[in-house]
């Protein structure tokens, strides 16, 4: 099978990405999850005018340089005073005091002088100084959280304040991650010669969250079919919505995974990306659960799961947006032509005199190399056949997660 060009691997990966049905849940547990429906207010913020500051509710008529009002009453946030003010009158009132009628300013306290129940105003106001009008926020009916948002911790704020106690959003993806190798062992476990320590769970798993998706961690299958079909097995059991394979995905007498996989009944799409790293990456569908056969160098298969499972992620669970966003910037050294293969480049940013980002490629670019891969900041895109670029010239940056 020839190479597959970038473009058209992510079209594949995304093809019919539907997002997941609606499940309503509370607030506190709607934090990075996806409206499915736009939400409207409930009520009006704030319901009735409101004063801004501790001070005087007065008649902006009657608070001139000097005037000596009558203080008839005391406003508190939560208590509504009850009453009218008319001429020459005035009323004590808090921050959030809902200002009485007749009012139609509020004197704050360091701009008065209080004696016994007269205020005597040291400073003019005028007509709705100090106080918060009704609906200024919003109002009753405003749709101010609209379908795809992925909900933030202020969305959430702004959901409470409009009076919804739950929310209706999209189901997570289950991300179901399946390790291959017998070379691997959890960190922290003792090392007999030729093993290595197994790190890629965590970054898949970090990265699935971070997207609003459940990680699942099947383990690690031994370099059997047996052991790699059982895992591919469990997947479909635990209604998993994306099977993520680590290792395997070679060529080699002990790359069982796409054996495994197609004899499981998976369709497959591609086994071979232009892209470096991550050539040997597989995509395919077993049913309705969508497969990605990520390689087992460390690098590789972090590189192929932000650039293919986040926005797959992110289109299961409705987001409106699902595509990385590009970012032009400026190099920070030179770089050789590049082959047929799409290049991703770990690179360091700082800002340039002009303010524009300056990306320096990392140096050693192997994709064992994980201490590189866990300083870098963002990733510079070379196109195939990109011709040498000196330093100083422009590129294309996708920005890692933070």
């Amino acid at each position: 099978m020839a190479l597959m060009p970038v473009a058209d691997a992510y079209a594949a990966v995304l093809k019919d990405a539907a997002a997941l049905p609606e499940e309503t849940v509370a607030l506190n547990d709607a934090h990075h999850r996806t409206l499915s429906r736009d939400i409207a207010a409930l009520r009006t913020q704030p319901p009735a005018a409101m004063s801004a500051m501790d001070g005087y509710a007065v008649r902006a008529a009657d608070a001139v340089l000097g005037a000596r009002l009558n203080v008839i009453g005391e406003v508190a946030a939560g208590r509504p005073f009850g009453k009218s003010l008319t001429g020459g009158q005035a009323a004590r009132i808090f921050t959030g005091g809902v200002v009485p009628e007749g009012a139609d300013a509020v004197v704050i306290q360091e701009d008065a002088t209080r004696e016994g129940d007269t205020v005597i105003v040291n400073e003019a106001s005028t007509a709705g100084k100090n106080i918060r009008a009704a609906g200024i926020d919003f109002k009753q009916g405003d749709v101010l959280l609209t379908r795809g948002l992925l909900l933030n911790d202020r969305a959430l704020a702004l959901a409470a304040g409009m009076n919804h106690p739950q929310l209706p959003v999209h189901r997570r993806p289950k991300v179901a991650i399946l390790a291959t190798g017998d070379e691997l062992v959890a960190p922290g476990a003792p090392l007999a010669p030729g093993q290595i320590v197994y790190s890629n769970v965590f970054a898949l798993t970090a990265l699935v969250r971070s997207e609003g998706g459940e990680a699942i961690d099947l383990g690690v299958a031994r370099d059997t079919m047996e052991s790699t079909s059982a895992g591919i097995r469990r997947a479909r059991e635990l209604g998993a919505d994306i099977l993520i394979t680590t290792g395997g995905a070679s060529v080699g007498d002990h790359d069982l995974v796409q054996s495994a996989l197609k004899a499981e009944g998976t369709d497959m799409a591609f086994w071979k990306i232009a892209l470096r790293p991550g050539k040997p990456m597989m995509h395919g569908r077993l049913g309705a659960m969508r497969v990605l056969g990520l390689p087992g160098n460390p690098v590789s298969s972090y590189i192929c799961a932000f650039l293919f499972l986040v926005p797959l992620i992110r289109a299961l669970s409705g987001r409106a947006r699902v595509d990385h966003v590009f970012e032009q910037a400026t190099l920070g050294r030179e770089l050789a032509a590049n082959d047929q293969r799409q290049d991703y480049l770990r690179a360091r940013l700082a800002t340039g005199p002009d303010s524009v980002a300056v990306a320096t490629s990392v140096g050693a670019q192997d994709s064992s190399l994980v201490a590189n891969l866990a300083a870098a900041d963002a990733l510079i895109v070379r196109p195939p056949f990109a011709p040498a670029a000196a330093a100083g010239a422009p590129c294309t940056i996708l920005r890692l997660p933070l």
